[in-house]
């Protein structure tokens, strides 16, 4: 599939998951997924044709990394 989706697994694990057990893996998974987001816009920075995609994918990746960095100060205090 595609990077940063979650599987059938992750799936089942974050459906039985409770508490702080269940943050904790769905904040992982949401980091993954910004990963994902990250890389494809990377290869559109780097391959676009159109101007104004490239323009807008750079504010994609600016706004998921600090989603990222967002993320990981809450899994650090979990």
């Amino acid at each position: 599939g595609m990077e940063g989706m979650m599987s059938e697994e992750d799936m089942a694990a974050l459906q039985n998951a409770q508490g702080v057990e269940a943050s904790k893996l769905y904040l992982t998974q949401m980091v993954k997924h910004h990963e994902g987001a990250i890389t494809m816009a990377q290869n559109e920075i780097k391959d676009g044709q159109f101007p104004d995609t490239v323009t807008v994918t750079r504010s994609v990746v600016t706004s998921r990394q600090q989603g990222i960095g967002a993320v990981d100060k809450i899994l650090a205090s979990l």
